[in-house]
C-alpha cells in the first residue's frame, strides 16, 4: 500500500500552522494529480498542530540529537525518583531545569532563522517548557515530541513514575529496621541509578558543548562572513574615491581646454570679422580701379577715332 513520503510529512510539519492546511491540501492535490488516492486520503488525515507544537516539532526535526538527550535524562531521573534519594534527584531535577532552559532557547533561536514565524514576544514558549518537561516525565509523551508530528502542547502535573513509592512516617525516637531486599541488590540497584545520572550528567554536558561549539563555529563564519564584506566595501571605497579624483582631475583639464578653445574662438571670430571688413574694402577699391581703367580705355577709344576722321 503507498505511504506518504516521510520527507513530505517533515516538510508539512516544518510549515507555519497558519499555512498548514494550504499546504497539506496542495499535497492532496497533488498525490491525486499523480493518481496516488491512498497517499491523498493519508495527507487529507494529517491534522494541524498548535503554534507550541509546531515550535517543539521544529526542534525534533532541526535538532534531533537534543531531543534525544531527553531520554537519557529521562531515565536517569525515573530511576533516581523510585528510591527517592534526594540530593541526586535535587542535582538530577537542576540538570532537568538547565537541558529544558537550552531547549528552550534553542527553539527561540530556531523560530528566529524561521521565515513566517511569530515574532519573539508572541512565541507561546512556556507551553514548549511545559511540553519538554512532559517528556520528560511520559515516556509516550517523549516519543510523540521524537516524531516532529505533535499536534499540541501537552502538560504534566507532578514528576516522576506513578505510582509513587510509599512513604513511612517517622514521629520519633529510633527508627524501625526497614525490610528491604538484600544488599546486593539494593547495592546493584544503587549503583545501576548512580550510573544512569552520570550518563545523564554527561549527556547534557556534551549536549550543551556541542550546541556551544555549533554556536562558536556559527559565530565565527559570520565573523568571517562580515570581514570580508568590510574588506569589500573598504575595497569599494577606496576604487571609487580613486575613480572620482580621476574624474575631477580630468574635469579640470577639459575646463582648461574649454576656456582656452573659448579663447581662440573670440579670436578666430574677431580676425574673421576683419578680414570681411577688409575684403568688403578691397572689393569696393577693385570696383572703382575697374570703372576707372574701363573710362580711360573708352576714352582712349575716342581719341583713337578722332584721329582716324581727320585723316
Amino acid at each position: 500500500m503507498p505511504t506518504v513520503p516521510s520527507d513530505l510529512v517533515q516538510r508539512l510539519y516544518r510549515t507555519p500552522p497558519d499555512r498548514f492546511v494550504a499546504a497539506r491540501d496542495a499535497a492532496v492535490a497533488e498525490a491525486r494529480r499523480t493518481g496516488d488516492a491512498t497517499a491523498a486520503r493519508q495527507i487529507a488525515r494529517l491534522k494541524r498542530p498548535t503554534v507550541a507544537a509546531w515550535l517543539v516539532n521544529l526542534l525534533a526535526l532541526e535538532r534531533p540529537e537534543l531531543v534525544a538527550d531527553l531520554a537519557s535524562l529521562a531515565e536517569a531521573l525515573r530511576a533516581v525518583q523510585r528510591d527517592l534519594k534526594g540530593a541526586k534527584l535535587r542535582v538530577l531535577s537542576a540538570q532537568r531545569r538547565a537541558v529544558v532552559s537550552a531547549l528552550v532557547a534553542e527553539v527561540r533561536r530556531i523560530a528566529a532563522a524561521t521565515p513566517d514565524a511569530p515574532s519573539a514576544g508572541k512565541l507561546p514558549l512556556a507551553e514548549v517548557e511545559a511540553t519538554l518537561n512532559a517528556a520528560l516525565a511520559d515516556a509516550e509523551v517523549a516519543e510523540q515530541v521524537r516524531s516532529g508530528r505533535l499536534l499540541k502542547a501537552v502538560h504534566y502535573a507532578g514528576f516522576g513514575e506513578v505510582p509513587r513509592p510509599q512513604l513511612r512516617l517517622v514521629t520519633g525516637g529510633a527508627e524501625e529496621p526497614a525490610r528491604a531486599p538484600d544488599r546486593e541488590r539494593t547495592e546493584a540497584r544503587r549503583a545501576r541509578d548512580e550510573r544512569a545520572a552520570e550518563r545523564a550528567a554527561r549527556a547534557e554536558r556534551d549536549s550543551r558543548r556541542r550546541a556551544l561549539r555549533r554556536e562558536l563555529a556559527s559565530a565565527r563564519t559570520d565573523q568571517e562572513r562580515a570581514e570580508s564584506e568590510l574588506d569589500s566595501a573598504v575595497a569599494a571605497e577606496r576604487d571609487g574615491t580613486a575613480a572620482l579624483d580621476r574624474i575631477e582631475t580630468e574635469l579640470a583639464e577639459l575646463e582648461r581646454r574649454r576656456a582656452v578653445a573659448e579663447q581662440e574662438l573670440s579670436r578666430a571670430r574677431l580676425a574673421r570679422r576683419g578680414a570681411e571688413r577688409t575684403l568688403t574694402a578691397a572689393r569696393r577699391r577693385a570696383g572703382e580701379v575697374e570703372a576707372a581703367v574701363e573710362a580711360l580705355d573708352a576714352e582712349e577709344e575716342d581719341a583713337a577715332a578722332g584721329d582716324d576722321e581727320a585723316h
